[in-house]
């Protein structure tokens, strides 16, 4: 199979739905990958639109919304929506196809070095160099989006990675992050503190919400 092939394997073990993105060259071997499968493509005309796209599917659903670009100024173009999802705590993965790895140390044709782009404005940014590992990248994406505090991942899938041949790989189990909990002795005296004050005043944050 191919690692393209593989790669959707493991987002639709992810639960993904929709993916929102704009195809390109360097990311023809995953939209390929994607026509049997039962995840939806939505084409936007922009690739910000699809970074808020998944930005808000985060929110909404609790689940990572996906976002897809091409290299260079199609990756660029989601930064403003994952930076967004990050900031505001929304679990996005976002993925972007890059030049071949032969030509990555080269002045070459819009390679920009994307994982140090994503780095600062996400929780996980990494670059797939071996088809291999994409089980393990992808699950890692996933599971650092969901983990609290929620927030950004990115891929970033080369064009000679995505169209490689690779052995048949199963996605690594999905395993649900265990939201942290405060300890019940802290707890209690919390709320002899609320029981006992004269005017009470919580002030609930973003965590709250989540947690409904």
């Amino acid at each position: 199979m191919r690692a393209a092939e593989l790669f959707v394997r493991c987002l639709e073990n992810e639960g993904v739905e929709y993916i929102f993105g704009i195809p390109g060259e360097e990311n023809l071997d995953l939209m390929d990958a994607l026509i049997d499968s039962p995840i939806h493509f939505i084409t936007v005309r922009h690739e910000q639109g699809a970074a808020f796209m998944a930005d808000v599917y985060g929110r909404l659903t609790g689940r990572p919304g996906v976002c897809l670009g091409t290299l260079g100024p199609g990756a660029t173009n989601l930064i403003t929506g994952v930076a967004d999802a990050n900031l505001d705590r929304a679990p996005v993965v976002a993925i972007a196809g890059q030049g071949s790895t032969h030509r990555l140390h080269k002045e070459s044709h819009q390679i920009v070095d994307l994982v140090n782009l994503f780095a600062p404005i996400s929780k996980y940014a990494t670059s797939v160099r071996e088809p291999e590992v994409i089980p393990e990248v992808v699950r890692k994406a996933f599971k650092e989006a969901t983990l609290e505090k929620p927030g950004a991942s990115f891929i970033e899938l080369p064009e000679n990675i995505a169209a490689a041949e690779v052995a048949e790989l199963a996605p690594l189990r999905v395993q649900n992050p265990r939201t942290p909990w405060p300890p019940e002795d802290r707890l209690a005296e919390a709320a002899a503190l609320i029981a006992q004050a004269e005017r009470p005043m919580v002030l609930a944050g973003n965590g709250v919400i989540r947690a409904q």
